[in-house]
Protein backbone atom coordinates (compact mmCIF):
# COMPACT_ATOMS: atom_id res chain seq x y z
CA UNK A 1 0.00 0.00 0.00
CA UNK A 2 1.17 3.34 -1.11
CA UNK A 3 1.68 6.03 1.59
CA UNK A 4 -0.31 8.92 1.21
CA UNK A 5 1.27 12.37 2.27
CA UNK A 6 -0.50 15.87 2.48
CA UNK A 7 1.25 18.84 1.50
CA UNK A 8 -0.47 22.20 3.66
CA UNK A 9 0.15 25.49 5.35
CA UNK A 10 -2.93 27.60 6.41
CA UNK A 11 -1.08 30.24 4.93
CA UNK A 12 -0.94 30.64 1.04
CA UNK A 13 2.42 31.34 -1.43
CA UNK A 14 4.27 29.52 0.80
CA UNK A 15 5.57 26.95 -1.56
CA UNK A 16 3.39 23.97 -1.15
CA UNK A 17 3.07 23.51 -5.04
CA UNK A 18 6.59 23.84 -5.88
CA UNK A 19 7.41 21.42 -3.03
CA UNK A 20 4.64 18.57 -4.22
CA UNK A 21 5.38 18.59 -7.93
CA UNK A 22 8.60 19.10 -7.41
CA UNK A 23 9.23 16.13 -4.53
CA UNK A 24 6.83 14.08 -6.91
CA UNK A 25 8.82 14.60 -9.91
CA UNK A 26 12.50 13.44 -8.16
CA UNK A 27 10.75 10.28 -6.22
CA UNK A 28 9.42 8.75 -9.87
CA UNK A 29 12.42 10.18 -11.87
CA UNK A 30 15.87 9.53 -9.77
CA UNK A 31 14.54 6.84 -7.55
CA UNK A 32 12.08 4.72 -9.55
CA UNK A 33 8.46 5.31 -7.78
CA UNK A 34 5.33 5.32 -9.07
CA UNK A 35 3.44 8.54 -7.51
CA UNK A 36 0.63 10.03 -7.89
CA UNK A 37 0.37 13.83 -7.16
CA UNK A 38 -3.85 14.58 -6.22
CA UNK A 39 -4.74 18.60 -6.59
CA UNK A 40 -7.18 19.51 -3.77
CA UNK A 41 -7.02 23.05 -4.25
CA UNK A 42 -9.63 25.08 -6.62
CA UNK A 43 -6.41 27.24 -8.10
CA UNK A 44 -5.37 24.50 -9.75
CA UNK A 45 -1.45 25.46 -9.27
CA UNK A 46 -0.48 22.03 -8.79
CA UNK A 47 -2.24 20.79 -12.21
CA UNK A 48 -0.99 24.15 -14.17
CA UNK A 49 2.33 23.03 -12.85
CA UNK A 50 2.34 19.35 -14.86
CA UNK A 51 -0.02 20.93 -17.53
CA UNK A 52 -0.92 23.59 -19.86
CA UNK A 53 -3.94 25.59 -19.77
CA UNK A 54 -5.30 23.95 -23.19
CA UNK A 55 -4.29 20.55 -21.81
CA UNK A 56 -6.41 21.44 -19.11
CA UNK A 57 -9.25 22.70 -20.90
CA UNK A 58 -9.55 19.97 -22.56
CA UNK A 59 -9.43 17.49 -20.04
CA UNK A 60 -12.20 19.46 -17.53
CA UNK A 61 -14.22 19.38 -21.54
CA UNK A 62 -13.84 15.48 -20.86
CA UNK A 63 -15.12 16.05 -17.06
CA UNK A 64 -11.69 14.16 -16.33
CA UNK A 65 -10.98 15.93 -12.72
CA UNK A 66 -11.40 15.65 -9.60
CA UNK A 67 -14.77 17.64 -9.82
CA UNK A 68 -16.46 13.85 -11.07
CA UNK A 69 -15.49 11.92 -8.40
CA UNK A 70 -16.43 13.83 -5.45
CA UNK A 71 -19.96 14.37 -7.05
CA UNK A 72 -20.67 11.15 -7.21
CA UNK A 73 -19.70 10.61 -3.83
CA UNK A 74 -21.82 13.42 -2.58
CA UNK A 75 -24.22 12.53 -5.21
CA UNK A 76 -23.85 8.91 -5.86
CA UNK A 77 -24.83 8.11 -9.58
CA UNK A 78 -25.37 4.51 -10.79
CA UNK A 79 -25.01 5.31 -14.30
CA UNK A 80 -21.43 6.99 -14.42
CA UNK A 81 -19.24 6.62 -16.41
CA UNK A 82 -16.26 6.99 -15.76
CA UNK A 83 -13.77 5.72 -12.52
CA UNK A 84 -10.50 6.93 -11.07
CA UNK A 85 -8.54 5.03 -13.67
CA UNK A 86 -9.94 7.19 -16.63
CA UNK A 87 -9.53 10.50 -15.17
CA UNK A 88 -6.09 9.70 -13.67
CA UNK A 89 -3.36 11.36 -16.39
CA UNK A 90 -0.28 8.61 -16.78
CA UNK A 91 2.99 9.96 -17.82
CA UNK A 92 3.32 13.52 -16.84
CA UNK A 93 6.21 15.28 -18.29
CA UNK A 94 6.58 12.27 -20.27
CA UNK A 95 8.19 10.64 -16.84
CA UNK A 96 7.27 6.90 -16.27
CA UNK A 97 5.68 6.49 -12.96
CA UNK A 98 4.59 9.92 -12.34
CA UNK A 99 0.62 10.40 -12.48
CA UNK A 100 -2.04 13.49 -12.52
CA UNK A 101 -5.55 13.53 -10.73
CA UNK A 102 -6.11 17.32 -11.65
CA UNK A 103 -7.93 19.58 -9.95
CA UNK A 104 -10.92 21.65 -10.94
CA UNK A 105 -11.86 25.14 -10.77
CA UNK A 106 -15.00 24.21 -8.94
CA UNK A 107 -14.51 20.85 -6.74
CA UNK A 108 -17.81 20.92 -5.06
CA UNK A 109 -21.08 22.74 -3.91
CA UNK A 110 -20.98 23.45 -0.46
CA UNK A 111 -24.86 24.00 -0.33
CA UNK A 112 -25.40 20.47 -1.59
CA UNK A 113 -23.03 19.17 0.58
CA UNK A 114 -24.34 20.27 3.78
CA UNK A 115 -28.17 19.87 2.35
CA UNK A 116 -26.95 15.67 1.66
CA UNK A 117 -25.81 15.46 5.21
CA UNK A 118 -28.47 16.91 6.68
CA UNK A 119 -30.60 14.51 4.91
CA UNK A 120 -28.41 12.01 6.62
CA UNK A 121 -28.67 13.00 9.63
CA UNK A 122 -32.11 13.46 9.81
CA UNK A 123 -32.39 9.67 9.12
CA UNK A 124 -31.07 8.11 11.72
CA UNK A 125 -32.79 7.78 15.58
CA UNK A 126 -30.89 10.07 17.40
CA UNK A 127 -30.06 12.63 14.95
CA UNK A 128 -26.14 13.74 15.21
CA UNK A 129 -24.99 15.61 12.95
CA UNK A 130 -21.51 16.43 13.68
CA UNK A 131 -20.72 12.91 13.61
CA UNK A 132 -22.37 13.17 10.38
CA UNK A 133 -20.21 14.93 9.63
CA UNK A 134 -16.94 13.58 10.63
CA UNK A 135 -17.55 10.78 9.43
CA UNK A 136 -18.21 12.42 5.26
CA UNK A 137 -15.11 14.32 6.33
CA UNK A 138 -12.77 11.22 7.05
CA UNK A 139 -13.48 9.04 3.74
CA UNK A 140 -14.69 11.68 1.30
CA UNK A 141 -10.66 11.84 0.06
CA UNK A 142 -10.36 8.09 1.19
CA UNK A 143 -12.57 6.76 -0.84
CA UNK A 144 -11.27 7.97 -3.69
CA UNK A 145 -7.90 6.83 -3.50
CA UNK A 146 -8.53 3.85 -1.92
CA UNK A 147 -9.04 2.41 -5.77
CA UNK A 148 -5.62 2.98 -6.30
CA UNK A 149 -3.46 3.36 -3.37
CA UNK A 150 -1.67 0.06 -4.01
CA UNK A 151 -0.92 0.79 -6.77
CA UNK A 152 1.54 3.65 -6.21
CA UNK A 153 4.46 4.30 -3.53
CA UNK A 154 2.96 7.68 -2.54
CA UNK A 155 0.24 9.80 -3.16
CA UNK A 156 1.03 13.63 -2.75
CA UNK A 157 -1.35 16.06 -2.10
CA UNK A 158 -1.31 19.36 -2.82
CA UNK A 159 -3.76 20.77 -0.80
CA UNK A 160 -5.72 24.94 -0.64
CA UNK A 161 -4.28 27.30 2.13
CA UNK A 162 -6.83 27.97 5.14
CA UNK A 163 -8.64 24.40 6.28
CA UNK A 164 -11.72 23.78 4.54
CA UNK A 165 -13.35 20.67 3.75
CA UNK A 166 -11.16 19.16 1.25
CA UNK A 167 -7.96 20.26 3.13
CA UNK A 168 -9.49 18.48 6.51
CA UNK A 169 -10.55 15.06 3.71
CA UNK A 170 -6.97 15.35 2.89
CA UNK A 171 -5.78 15.02 6.05
CA UNK A 172 -7.74 12.61 7.81
CA UNK A 173 -6.73 10.01 4.90
CA UNK A 174 -2.61 10.80 4.97
CA UNK A 175 0.06 9.01 6.79
CA UNK A 176 1.79 12.28 6.78
CA UNK A 177 2.12 15.89 6.07
CA UNK A 178 4.98 18.13 4.92
CA UNK A 179 4.43 22.03 6.09
CA UNK A 180 6.57 23.87 3.49
CA UNK A 181 7.00 27.44 4.94
CA UNK A 182 8.63 30.94 4.19
CA UNK A 183 11.61 32.24 7.03
CA UNK A 184 8.38 35.29 7.42
CA UNK A 185 6.61 35.81 9.85
CA UNK A 186 3.03 35.42 8.68
CA UNK A 187 4.18 31.97 7.13
CA UNK A 188 5.24 30.91 10.67
CA UNK A 189 1.69 31.90 11.97
CA UNK A 190 0.44 29.74 9.07
CA UNK A 191 2.47 26.70 11.40
CA UNK A 192 1.33 27.63 14.18
CA UNK A 193 -2.38 27.42 13.24
CA UNK A 194 -1.85 24.52 11.49
CA UNK A 195 -0.58 22.53 14.07
CA UNK A 196 -3.26 23.37 16.81
CA UNK A 197 -6.19 22.73 13.63
CA UNK A 198 -4.10 18.81 13.28
CA UNK A 199 -4.26 18.76 16.98
CA UNK A 200 -7.78 19.30 16.96
CA UNK A 201 -9.17 17.32 14.22
CA UNK A 202 -7.56 14.39 15.79
CA UNK A 203 -9.15 14.81 18.95
CA UNK A 204 -12.50 15.13 17.20
CA UNK A 205 -11.88 11.90 15.50
CA UNK A 206 -10.78 9.85 18.53
CA UNK A 207 -14.70 8.89 19.44
CA UNK A 208 -14.71 6.49 16.61
CA UNK A 209 -11.25 5.70 15.12
CA UNK A 210 -7.77 7.72 15.74
CA UNK A 211 -6.33 9.21 13.11
CA UNK A 212 -2.96 8.02 11.55
CA UNK A 213 -1.42 10.95 10.88
CA UNK A 214 1.84 12.96 11.32
CA UNK A 215 4.33 15.48 10.75
CA UNK A 216 6.96 14.60 8.40
CA UNK A 217 8.59 17.61 8.56
CA UNK A 218 9.01 21.17 7.92
CA UNK A 219 10.61 22.48 4.80
CA UNK A 220 11.60 25.96 4.31
CA UNK A 221 11.54 27.32 0.85
CA UNK A 222 13.51 30.95 1.00
CA UNK A 223 12.69 33.83 -0.80
CA UNK A 224 15.24 36.57 -0.54
CA UNK A 225 18.98 36.75 0.06
CA UNK A 226 21.34 39.26 1.13
CA UNK A 227 20.89 41.48 4.29
CA UNK A 228 17.54 39.50 4.20
CA UNK A 229 19.23 36.46 4.92
CA UNK A 230 20.16 37.35 8.18
CA UNK A 231 16.42 37.81 9.01
CA UNK A 232 15.56 34.66 7.69
CA UNK A 233 18.01 32.75 9.87
CA UNK A 234 16.14 34.39 12.89
CA UNK A 235 13.08 33.47 11.96
CA UNK A 236 14.22 30.09 11.11
CA UNK A 237 15.60 29.89 14.42
CA UNK A 238 12.79 30.62 16.01
CA UNK A 239 10.87 27.85 14.40
CA UNK A 240 13.44 25.12 15.18
CA UNK A 241 13.02 25.88 18.65
CA UNK A 242 9.01 24.75 18.76
CA UNK A 243 9.88 21.84 16.73
CA UNK A 244 12.11 18.71 17.62
CA UNK A 245 14.85 18.32 15.10
CA UNK A 246 13.61 15.35 13.44
CA UNK A 247 10.57 17.04 12.45
CA UNK A 248 12.96 20.28 11.01
CA UNK A 249 14.09 19.29 7.01
CA UNK A 250 17.66 19.78 7.16
CA UNK A 251 17.75 20.78 3.03
CA UNK A 252 16.05 24.11 2.40
CA UNK A 253 15.01 25.15 -0.97
CA UNK A 254 16.74 28.63 -1.74
CA UNK A 255 15.63 31.27 -4.10
CA UNK A 256 16.01 30.40 -7.81
CA UNK A 257 14.27 32.47 -10.38
CA UNK A 258 14.41 29.35 -12.41
CA UNK A 259 11.72 27.66 -10.19
CA UNK A 260 8.81 30.39 -11.61
CA UNK A 261 10.29 30.24 -14.91
CA UNK A 262 9.33 26.49 -14.58
CA UNK A 263 5.88 27.26 -13.97
CA UNK A 264 6.15 29.01 -17.69
CA UNK A 265 6.68 25.84 -19.06
CA UNK A 266 4.13 24.03 -17.04
CA UNK A 267 6.86 21.82 -16.07
CA UNK A 268 8.35 20.67 -12.31
CA UNK A 269 12.02 23.01 -12.10
CA UNK A 270 13.79 19.20 -11.95
CA UNK A 271 12.63 18.97 -15.79
CA UNK A 272 12.21 21.80 -17.05
CA UNK A 273 16.22 23.39 -15.41
CA UNK A 274 17.81 20.19 -14.23
CA UNK A 275 20.96 22.08 -13.46
CA UNK A 276 19.52 25.22 -11.57
CA UNK A 277 20.49 25.78 -7.75
CA UNK A 278 16.36 24.95 -7.04
CA UNK A 279 16.61 21.90 -8.55
CA UNK A 280 19.34 20.31 -7.33
CA UNK A 281 17.98 21.15 -3.57
CA UNK A 282 15.07 19.61 -4.73
CA UNK A 283 16.90 16.35 -5.76
CA UNK A 284 18.44 16.91 -2.19
CA UNK A 285 15.46 17.48 -0.60
CA UNK A 286 14.09 13.90 -1.75
CA UNK A 287 17.03 12.23 -0.28
CA UNK A 288 16.30 13.01 2.59
CA UNK A 289 12.57 12.57 2.68
CA UNK A 290 13.08 9.22 1.73
CA UNK A 291 15.87 8.84 4.87
CA UNK A 292 13.31 10.54 6.92
CA UNK A 293 10.71 8.00 6.17
CA UNK A 294 12.92 4.69 6.80
CA UNK A 295 13.38 5.91 10.51
CA UNK A 296 9.79 6.40 11.04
Amino acid sequence: MGLVISTVNMKGGVGKTTLTVNLATCLAKYHGKRVLVLDLDSQISATLSLMSPHEFAQTRKKRRTLSYLLDNIIQPNPHSKLDIHDIIQPYISDIEGLDLLPGDLELYDEYIVSQQLHKQATMIENPDFENVWNHFERFLVKKILDAVVEYYDFIIMDCAPGYNLLTRSGLCASNYYLLPARPEPLSIVGIQLLERRVAKLKESHQTTQSLNLNLLGVVFISSGGGLLSRYYNKVMRRVQQDFQPHQLFNTSIPMDVNVAKAVDSFKPVVTAIPGSSGAKAFVKLTEEFLGKLLLN
